[in-house]
This record gives structure tokens, C-alpha cells and sequence, in this order.
């Protein structure tokens, strides 16, 4: 989907600075590359707009449905993540508002820029005829440097000179003594930059239920109960879970989204008084595709292609709740094929055949056919914390 890499532009071929795009739908994706493409070009195309394996900046929409999932992910790599939302907030290392526009993403581009230490927008003087072009290249930051201290006034020169010989370097002792006065306060999102990935990020915000059993950022053994409904016991590391042996009770858990807190880790003597009592243990994937059966409504996953054609590889064991989508597999089983076909071959709506290919899609029951030629041109796609599992 990405365009391929071209050539460094002249001026920053010892610091290249990529970006990419992730976790949105195609209309979202078509607008930021065009805006992308516009603030690149006012800036002398500093940027290279790359796929996401090679990307050391990456935009996701944080206000898509997989958009929060891209971006536990993508900061678990450690990837420099800029947050495309409408809200004022958000905990990613850079903010893309929305609306968005050319200027809007030009001052995006200038801000990324500047962690690297390179100024963008600023012309570099053209050598003259006389003078070797060796002798006059410079860098955009020493251009600006340049810029900030008038050359034609050498009392600021003298009096620059006279105040940097008395500042004095302060022993160690000092330091300790004035460090805790000194201590700034916590930086703002984008400044976090610089902070190494923690192995199991700390996300404030609130996510849905089926981000978090997905994400593989969650360890260990956890309780998630509701005021309504029966409690689910969660084993991340054994990926198994106790609760009902039916799914449909399970929907309401999968409205909205819930807090880190609300699952909650349990103690070793509790979850041997209490989990096993819930029932015996069963797949935690059980839960995964209960939550890409109810996610979207009735629309394919963003990151889906709609005219692709879909093959079913294992038999999912839902069909006793859900027995008309013995229908829609039987169609899958025969071999691959678009989604009209589908449910043209299963004669049921489109909007449940959707839902039942998203569901098997999210545990890898289902996948997408790739053509052998589509193979070695699209890049391969780094699979989440599931997809993992399955490869075992």
C-alpha cells in the first residue's frame, strides 16, 4: 500500500526521516496522503513516506475502531507514533489534529524534524560563481544558527563572547545538591519521544475490550467483572479463560470501551478458589472472535480489502449459537472467494456474511488469498500478538 522508497533528497542524505501510515480506513489514508504530499513538497520533500516495517515515524488514527490496537503495537516496537485525533490529548509521542490540511501536516513534519535537529523551510544560500561549491555547502541548521546572530554587528559578537567566558561548569556535589529545586515537570506527550518503549506499555486511555485480550500487552491471571453479566477469568500466559461456555452472553462485554483497571490482576489463591468454579478452561481466541464478530457493523476491517477474495482454512466451533453461519462457512470451505460471492453462495446478508468473515479474519481462521506475484511486491505485514501464536 505504501509507496516504494525513492532516493534521499540532497541536503539530509546522512539523516533520512521516514513515515508511514497504519490503523485507518482507506478514505482517512487517501486525505493524509494527499496532505502529506502537499506539506512534503513545501519543505523540499525532507520526508520519505515508506511502509511500515521501514518507518521510524508511523500516523495512526486514533479515533478508528483499530486504530488503539495499531498503536499498542506499534509503541511496544518502539516506534515513533503520531496520533491522528480529534481530541486535545493524546499519548502518543506526536498529534496530528482533525481536522487536518497541508499547513497542518507541514508544522507535523517541522516538529519531527526538529528531534532530529533539522530545521525545515529554510532556503540554502546558492554559491557564488567564484567561490568552490565545497567551501559554501551547509547544513539547514547551521543556515539557521547563522540566521539568529547578525554578522554585521560585532559589539553582539563581543558581548556574546564576554558572557559565555564566565559561565562557570558546576562541580558534581552542586548538581546533586540543586537537582531536586531544578526538576522539571512531567513533558507533555510529544516530548516523549526520547523515553526507550517500556515491554508492557501503561495506555491511560480507554480502550475496547477486545483491544486489550488482542493486544498482548496484558500478562498474567485477571479478573474482569461487570455490574451485569458473569465474570470472566483471564490466564494471558496460558491463554485460556474460564467464564460461560456460550458467547452470546459475553456480547455486552464488547460495548464500549473499558479502562486498564477494569482488569483487574488476581492472586494465586483467589483465581484456584474462584476460576475454576466459572467452568472448565477454554481458548482465549473464543473471546478474539466474538470481538471481530461484533466489531464494525457489518463492515470489513479497515485493513481488509473488500474486493479480495477470502478462503477459510479451519472449521470455527460456533456454529451450534450461531447456526446460520454453518452456511456461510460451507461457502468458505469450497475455496476462495470474493465477499459477494460469499453471500450470493450462502444466500444470507451481506452485513452477516461481513461480520462472520471479520470474526475469522481476527483469529486467522479465514485469511485473504495472495497472489504469487502479489507476494514479492507487497511488503510483509507485522502480525500482532495472535498472529504470533499461530505461527507456533
Amino acid at each position: 500500500m505504501d509507496s516504494a522508497p525513492r532516493a534521499a533528497p540532497p541536503g539530509i542524505s546522512c539523516m533520512t526521516l521516514t513515515i508511514a501510515l497504519s490503523g485507518m480506513d482507506t478514505a482517512t489514508e487517501t486525505a493524509l496522503r494527499a496532505a502529506f504530499a502537499g506539506a512534503n513538497a513545501q519543505l523540499g520533500e525532507p520526508f520519505l513516506l515508506v511502509a511500515e516495517p521501514d518507518a521510524e515515524h508511523v500516523i495512526v488514527d486514533m479515533d478508528s475502531m483499530y486504530g488503539p490496537m495499531s498503536w499498542l503495537r506499534l509503541h511496544a516496537a518502539g516506534k515513533q507514533i503520531v496520533g491522528l485525533t480529534s481530541a486535545p490529548r493524546v499519548q502518543t509521542h506526536f498529534r496530528l489534529g482533525r481536522p487536518f490540511d497541508d499547513n497542518a501536516m507541514a508544522a507535523l513534519l517541522r516538529e519531527i524534524a526538529a528531534m532530529r535537529d533539522i530545521v525545515l523551510g529554510t532556503q540554502i544560500p546558492t554559491p557564488a560563481p567564484d567561490v568552490p561549491a565545497a567551501a559554501t555547502a551547509v547544513t539547514p541548521v547551521a543556515v539557521a544558527r547563522e540566521a539568529e546572530i547578525p554578522q554585521a554587528v560585532p559589539e553582539i559578537a563581543s558581548v556574546v563572547a564576554t558572557v559565555e567566558t564566565e559561565v562557570t561548569i558546576p562541580e558534581p556535589e552542586d548538581v546533586l545538591e540543586t537537582a531536586p529545586a531544578a526538576e522539571p515537570e512531567p513533558p507533555a506527550a510529544p516530548e516523549d519521544a526520547a523515553v526507550a518503549p517500556e515491554p508492557e506499555p501503561e495506555p491511560e486511555r480507554a480502550l475496547p475490550f477486545a483491544t486489550w485480550i488482542d493486544a498482548g500487552v496484558l500478562r498474567g491471571r485477571r479478573r474482569y467483572r461487570r455490574e451485569t453479566g458473569p465474570t470472566l477469568w483471564l490466564d494471558f500466559d496460558a491463554q485460556q479463560y474460564h467464564g460461560p461456555t456460550t458467547l452470546k452472553p459475553l456480547s455486552q462485554y464488547f460495548d464500549g470501551p473499558i479502562e486498564r483497571d477494569a482488569i483487574e490482576p488476581v492472586d494465586d489463591v483467589t483465581w484456584s478458589r474462584e476460576a475454576q468454579a466459572s467452568g472448565a478452561p477454554q481458548p482465549l481466541l473464543r473471546l478474539v472472535w466474538l470481538g471481530g464478530l461484533l466489531a464494525g457493523n457489518g463492515t470489513l476491517a479497515p485493513e481488509h480489502d473488500p474486493d479480495a477474495r477470502y478462503q477459510l482454512n479451519k472449521w470455527p466451533q460456533t456454529e451450534r449459537e450461531y447456526p446460520r453461519h454453518f452456511r456461510i462457512a460451507t461457502a468458505m470451505m469450497k475455496g476462495p472467494a470474493t465477499l459477494d460471492e460469499i453471500i450470493k453462495a450462502s444466500g444470507l446478508p451481506s452485513d452477516e456474511v461481513v461480520r462472520f468473515v471479520n470474526a475469522n479474519l481476527a483469529t486467522g481462521y479465514a485469511e485473504p488469498l495472495v497472489e504469487a506475484t502479489e507476494a514479492v511486491d507487497e511488503p510483509a505485514r507485522p502480525g500482532g500478538f495472535f498472529s504470533r501464536l499461530r505461527r507456533r
